[in-house]
């Protein structure tokens, strides 16, 4: 097997790990603690596991990874451990406490190892910029794949009898099974990837540069501090998208092909990917970076105002592709051309702090409260009918606040911001990777 096919493999499997249990979960959660207290406030702190791990992700990967042990065999035994701990999950249906800590515990393993797959793909590729995206979109398909598979549907509209005699997987411990035995056969798997030995065994060892903190100088930037804070800002609306989008189109629409359709949005950014360079040499950063922000107001609006309008549910999952592309890509670029070459990976480890890191953490913390605060009953139709209009407007208006004020104050005239500036490779330090 090459090499480039090895790490193909390799990515696909990495994200379908994550994407065929991460978007149904809200689902489960639902029917084994649905007699539970403030129900919306337990999927919140659950989902913010991942957000919490993101956090201290960083750590692991740079110090044990850069310093001491093979890369590969560092992602071999972080799947295996976390494969165990989602299997341990799906057998928990009595306490919402245990489930929080066993999927945080998880997502300690998995979280580090979007970081190592992409220095993996790094050391043992002759060319970063041409090879790597290429790659990475195999990541994407990992995750399309696994919606399909839980749906058992293509994209909502045939269906793909894959789990013969079980119904509506994503409301079951299916999810968490299937993602439990990938990960335990890519684990396996881990331990065949190309060599990738640790870079860093002499540099002396800086907690602030693994952290990304050596680049907050580029705060002194005043059109940078905005961005950042902006960044940090429409990532807690985010949060909204990816903890609750699947149980509400689910229980207005879709059923049991929810997860199928929520793939939509995955297809919808690799074609916005493709368009990314031909808008931002057009359009500059300001523009884009606007674009994405705008994107994400109207899906909640579309959501908040025509909930039971299937088509609107399906328009608001493929603007997806704008909200990541026109927003996370061009503000990684965007980051790569505001940096001087010795603090790029600390800038984009700064980035990601910023925004899966604190700006997710803070929505994840949000929207339960939110939803129990007014009476949202996401367990039924009726539930999310009657509280559609509340609970995404309010994410809507934060989206919309924050393009407003990015509008008002980021005014960067220089060449990183107008879309013309040299040839980058802001791929080469990006160490976290949205999946969706």
């Amino acid at each position: 097997m090459s090499t480039k096919l090895r790490l193909n493999v390799m990515m696909f499997l990495e994200f379908f790990v994550w994407g065929a249990f991460f978007v149904p979960m809200t689902s489960y959660l639902q029917q084994i603690f649905a007699d539970e207290e403030n129900l919306n406030t337990i999927i919140g702190d659950v989902y913010s596991t991942q957000t919490w791990a993101a956090i201290f992700a960083p750590i692991i990967v740079g110090f044990v990874a850069d310093r001491l042990i093979n890369k590969e065999y560092i992602n071999g035994v972080l799947q295996i451990v976390g494969a165990a701990m989602l299997w341990w999950c799906s057998t928990i249906t009595e306490s919402p406490t245990q489930f929080y800590w066993v999927m945080m515990a998880f997502f300690l393993c998995y979280m580090p190892t979007l970081a190592l797959v992409n220095a993996i793909t790094f050391q043992n590729v002759s060319s970063i910029e041409d090879e790597f995206p290429k790659i990475r979109l195999w990541g994407t398909i990992g995750w399309i794949v696994s919606g399909l598979v839980i749906s058992e549907s293509l994209f909502g509209l045939l269906p793909i009898p894959v789990l013969p005699g079980v119904e509506n997987a994503g409301s079951t411990n299916w999810p968490l099974r299937i993602s439990a035995v990938v990960g335990f056969v890519y684990g396996l798997y881990s331990f065949t990837l190309p060599k990738s030995p640790p870079q860093g065994r002499d540099a002396p060892f800086s907690l602030s540069n693994m952290m990304g903190l050596d680049a907050i100088r580029l705060f002194r930037n005043p059109s940078y501090l905005v961005f950042a804070i902006c960044s940090f800002l429409i990532c807690i609306p985010l949060a909204f998208y990816y903890a609750r989008t699947y149980d509400f189109v689910e229980k207005m629409a879709f059923g049991s092909s929810s997860a199928g359709v929520m793939a939509l949005g995955q297809v919808s950014e690799i074609f916005f990917m493709a368009l990314v360079p031909f808008f931002l040499v057009r359009l500059g950063v300001k523009w884009m970076l606007l674009v994405g922000m705008l994107a994400w107001a109207l899906r909640y609006a579309l959501f908040g105002l025509m909930p039971g309008t299937p088509s609107m549910l399906v328009l608001g999952i493929l603007l997806h592709g704008i909200c990541y592309d026109f927003f996370f890509v061009t503000g990684q670029l965007y980051t790569d051309r505001s940096s001087p070459p010795e603090i790029r990976t600390s800038a984009q480890a700064l980035l990601g702090l910023l925004t899966y890191g604190a700006g997710m953490l803070v929505g994840n913390l949000l929207h339960g409260p939110w939803g129990d605060y007014i009476g949202l009953n996401p367990t039924t139709k009726a539930g999310w009918a009657a509280s559609a209009a509340e609970f995404w407007l309010m994410p809507a208006g934060l989206a919309l606040a924050v393009a407003v004020l990015f509008f008002a104050t980021f005014w960067d005239r220089s060449k990183a911001a107008t879309g013309v500036a040299g040839k980058t490779t802001p791929t080469e330090d990006v160490t976290v990777v949205e999946p969706v």
